[in-house]
């Protein structure tokens, strides 16, 4: 056999594996999403008439979801190179079933906390494995690929929200977290077996990524201490932060927000179907425009037309319109998902990548659940849902975003290392 045709079989098959990594990270990554982005705004107002609790309490589902993925984000992306990507998924895929099926038989807001934990936590054993996983298959396309798991992660939830509510109101509550339960175990089971990193496949070592990292090693690429000292990861992890706060407010409001307009709870939930379209439809279309135009622009358009939804939300009243600007939050708060992987590949290289997304979204994680949705259900509290001050507050954090994503740069590795 001539090497031309050994070449071309063995292009053929990466290309195959290269492909099946994309699917397989997309669809293992689809019910924990629609867990993420769709149960905690659709079941807020269930679980607080099953329950007879406050408001306020539910706004700490979003901060005990969000803090797992400080706890672990950073391990995960750590353990991708030594455990592999495939085995991870399947960690998180169990975890995700588990917290489905307990929630089903919730008596207490203690066990939604629980569920928010570890369905936060099987996001990471999903989420940053694929992602780690795709920009190593394709080092070239990584706002595209990364876009492409990242919108089945946004838009799942507006593909189950509705049938989430129509289940809900024709086989019960219970059944209904049963039969998500079992779907999540299978579907991400299976989908889990076609992807891996490719350091992990025998045969298949990326060529484009050995000959970029061999040529980052030296100037580029950075360890997660390293990244720690450069002013671009702080600038990063603050836009985390408070956009992350923004964003993911909109999930535990958007429901709320619409019955406290006077519309019933299959209108409203239109609200969070839109948001969660937006979320979703932003993640690949801005994910590919950004390697065309550039992270830092993309990122900062979309933040500001998150910001400007926020503000005419308070004064609009009809269903139609309410859904569009929710949707423009949502296309901000995806773009941040899609655009912030690549630009920190961009900054610090892929060698690391995965420990550096983990440190970075610990903002994410520990400070966005706080200061957005834990926040903004308390002066909901105080101020008898007082919705203009706290969509103001939120558009404020777009805006700083907005501003602090144009100052990132990739740092120069020299000047770090004549510095130290």
């Amino acid at each position: 056999m001539s090497q031309s045709i050994i070449n071309a079989t063995y292009a053929s098959e990466r290309s195959k594996k290269a492909t099946l990594a994309v699917i397989g990270s997309a669809v293992a990554i689809f019910f924990p999403g629609a867990l993420v982005f769709g149960f905690p705004g659709l079941m807020s107002p269930v679980w607080q008439q099953m329950l007879g609790i406050e408001s306020g309490a539910l706004g700490y589902v979003m901060f005990f979801l969000l803090a797992s993925l400080g706890v672990f984000m950073f391990f995960v992306g750590k353990w991708t190179i030594t455990i592999g990507a495939k085995n991870l998924m399947r960690i998180g895929t169990v975890m995700a079933s588990i917290a489905a099926l307990m929630v089903a038989f919730v008596s207490n807001i203690w066990m939604i906390y629980l569920w928010a934990f570890l369905v936060g936590g099987a996001s990471c054993f999903i989420y940053s494995p694929g992602i780690n996983s795709v920009q190593r298959w394709y080092p070239q396309k990584r706002g595209l690929m990364s876009g492409i798991v990242n919108l089945t992660f946004g838009i799942s939830a507006a593909i189950m929200v509705p049938i989430f509510r129509f289940m809900l109101e024709t086989v019960g509550y219970q059944t209904l977290c049963i039969i998500v339960a079992g779907a999540t175990l299978v579907v991400g089971l299976i989908a889990s077996q076609f992807t891996e990193i490719p350091e992990k496949v025998k045969g298949f070592e990326p060529t484009e990524v050995k000959q970029e990292n061999s040529a980052m090693s030296e100037q580029f690429s950075f360890t997660s201490k390293e990244a720690t000292k450069t002013k671009s990861f702080w600038l990063l992890w603050a836009v985390w932060a408070l956009m992350g706060a923004a964003g993911v407010t909109m999930v535990t409001q958007s429901v709320s927000f619409g019955m406290a307009k006077g519309f019933d709870l299959a209108a409203a939930a239109t609200i969070l179907a839109v948001y969660n379209l937006a979320n979703g439809i932003s993640r690949i279309v801005t994910g590919a425009i950004s390697d065309i135009v550039g992270r830092n622009l993309t990122l900062s358009i979309t933040f500001v037309g998150a910001a400007i939804g926020y503000i005419l939300l308070p004064h609009v009243s009809g269903l139609v319109m309410i859904s569009i600007l929710a949707g423009l939050v949502g296309f901000g708060y995806g773009t941040l998902f899609a655009c912030s992987s690549p630009m920190i590949a961009d900054c610090f290289g892929l060698k690391h990548f995965g420990a550096i997304l983990g440190l970075v979204f610990t903002a994410y994680g520990f400070i966005a659940g706080l200061i957005g949705p834990t926040l903004s259900g308390y002066l909901l509290g105080i101020t008898n849902g007082n919705y203009k001050m706290v969509f103001y507050y939120l558009a404020t954090l777009c805006l700083i975003s907005a501003v602090l994503i144009m100052l990132v740069k990739p740092p120069v590795k020299e000047t770090l290392a004549v510095k130290s």
